[in-house]
């Protein structure tokens, strides 16, 4: 049950940006930090945090590599990615592909994902960004 919540947290909150199934799988005070590195709070926080990766980053996805799960937590090995079409990290849009690998750890309440602790590599998104130069 808990791999399905994951599953869906990736599916349909991530890769399909729907929302509006945020309830039937996220606590009302989720706690969220995400694999850039920032803390977001409740339902809000984080539709806020997924809104600018979605703007930011065009056809964003989050692959699952991998998941473990064992009581009530669940880790994930993920690849994430998007075409850089608006300002992400302080780089200007390039129009390429970026792609990075990341883990999270999630945590449950009431059947529902109530903490995620997502680590992204950075070093190398950073590298991507340094190096890739902005389309004509």
């Amino acid at each position: 049950m808990n791999k399905d919540q994951v599953r869906r947290f990736y599916a349909e909150l991530w890769n399909d940006h729907n929302l509006s199934e945020m309830r039937s799988i996220l606590h009302e005070d989720v706690s969220f930090r995400g694999s850039l590195g920032e803390q977001k709070q409740g339902h809000a926080g984080f539709a806020s945090y997924v809104d600018r990766l979605h703007e930011a980053l065009a056809d964003y996805r989050c692959i699952i590599e991998e998941l473990v799960a064992e009581g009530d937590k669940v880790f994930a090995k993920m690849t994430f990615t998007g075409i850089h079409q608006h300002a992400f990290m302080g780089y200007s849009p390039t129009g390429q592909r970026l792609s990075w690998q990341g883990a999270a750890l999630f945590s449950f309440r009431d059947g529902l994902i109530s903490d995620v602790w997502v680590l992204g590599d950075l070093a190398a998104l950073e590298q991507q960004l340094q190096h890739n130069e902005p389309l004509a």
